[in-house]
């Protein structure tokens, strides 16, 4: 043994085995012939995004979607409407609101009452013991009231006479127009603008420097004779934005005034009908 030998590091080497090489496991090949490396795992937070995006939307899921915008739109619109139009009578004051008020329960009050008389003739009808001669009579009255709505027939009774002076000429077929639905609404039952009786078919027009009614021309001032409740009447006109104010914007006069008997006696001629027909056999 020689002196190099004999060192203490020489000795270990020869009493330990010799190194083996750690053996790394194959990946078997893949059919095909080429060998792929196996994929990270991926982490729970990885998985989630991956299966949230991108999106994989249905046709059914398209449709309830847009079925489901649509319902939303349109509720968002009829809030819209709804707030829109409170708005008109948030700026009113009390006593307006208070008239306005008075004026819708005097209307279901007037509708009561039309129900109240339909059904009082229906009774009389089934009660009488002479129906041919109450059926007569109410027939007649019923013509009579006809009539008047027709503008057969003249008639009398309470209500309002409204004047509009129109010195700069700024008043038109529409305000006009405007003015009658609104005392219809109200319940008028008979109405002579200027002499001339509006009817359920009237019809306005602007005619150069004054209105048609019915082919009709009539200038200002134009006088308005109503029948009907004068509590009723007169409120309908002085709401706030309605008939009076918006004459006034357009710089005229409007006087409205009550009366216990107004005489509407402007008539028109019964016309027949061209084409309806009664449909009672």
């Amino acid at each position: 043994m020689s002196d190099q030998d004999a060192t203490p590091e020489n000795r270990l080497r020869k009493e330990l085995p010799a190194e083996v090489p750690a053996e790394i496991p194959a990946i078997p090949a893949q059919p095909g012939g080429s060998e792929e490396v196996a994929a990270p795992e991926l982490t729970g937070r990885q998985r989630l995004v991956k299966g949230l995006w991108p999106p994989r939307v249905s046709r059914a899921q398209l449709i309830v979607a847009l079925l489901l915008f649509g319902l939303g739109f349109g509720l968002a619109v009829q809030v819209a409407s709804n707030s829109d139009s409170g708005n008109a009578l948030r700026g009113a004051r009390q006593e307006d609101l208070v008239r306005i008020l008075d004026e819708l329960d005097d209307r279901s009050q007037r509708l009561e009452d039309e129900k109240a008389g339909l059904e009082k003739q229906r009774d009389e009808l089934e009660n009488s013991s002479d129906q041919a001669e109450e059926a007569r009579r109410q027939t007649v009255e019923k013509e009579r009231q006809l009539g008047i709505l027709a503008g057969t027939v003249a008639a009398e009774g309470p209500g309002i006479t409204m004047t509009i002076e129109d010195t700069k000429g700024t008043v038109e077929a529409d305000m006009l127009l405007d003015a009658i639905q609104e005392l219809r609404a109200a319940g008028a039952e008979a109405i002579q603008v200027n002499g001339v009786r509006v009817v359920a078919g009237t019809y306005l027009s602007d005619s150069g420097e004054g209105v048609g009614v019915d082919g009709n021309k009539i200038n200002g001032p134009f006088r308005f004779k109503v029948i009907g409740k004068p509590q009723d009447l007169e409120p309908a006109l002085n709401i706030p934005g309605g008939v009076v104010q918006t004459l006034e914007k357009e710089q005229a006069t409007v006087t409205v005034e009550r009366s216990s008997k107004i005489v509407v006696d402007a008539l028109r001629a019964a016309k027949q009908p061209d084409y309806a027909r009664s449909s009672s056999q």
